[in-house]
Formats: C-alpha cells, structure tokens, sequence
C-alpha cells in the first residue's frame, strides 16, 4: 500500500497525538472498563509512534552515512 509522503511523514505524529488524547482520556472516563482501554490503547499508540519515529531516524541516519563513505 502506498500512501502520499505528506501522510506518511505524519503518521508517527499522528500516533503520537492518539496516544497522548486516549492517556487524558483515561483520566476522565469512570464508565464500565473505558479507563483500562484508553490507556492501553494510548500507550500501545505512544509507543508505536516512538518507534516508527526512531528506526525512520536510524535508517535515515545509516543511509546519509553510506552515502557519504560510496563518495570517497
């Protein structure tokens, strides 16, 4: 599946910003086992969003230097 760049560069943000929302929710919520569930799921989508951001930095980071050491 491919999505446009502009999506796909703020998809961990956007994971990031579902996360932080379901965490504040969880606070708030005192209706059946809506607490447990928003804060699973915030922290499965902080998570998520920390990882997609560090191995996209990571790879990033290993390809400027292989380019670097191919110029030499």
């Amino acid at each position: 599946m491919w999505v446009s760049k502009p999506i796909y560069e703020s998809l961990p943000y956007f994971y990031l910003l579902v996360g932080a929302i379901s965490l504040a929710a969880s606070m708030y919520l005192n209706h059946w086992y809506w607490p447990e569930i928003c804060f699973s799921v915030g922290l499965v989508c902080l998570v998520a969003g920390l990882v997609v951001l560090l191995k996209r930095r990571d790879h990033r980071d290993h390809a400027r230097r292989t380019n670097q050491k191919q110029n030499y």
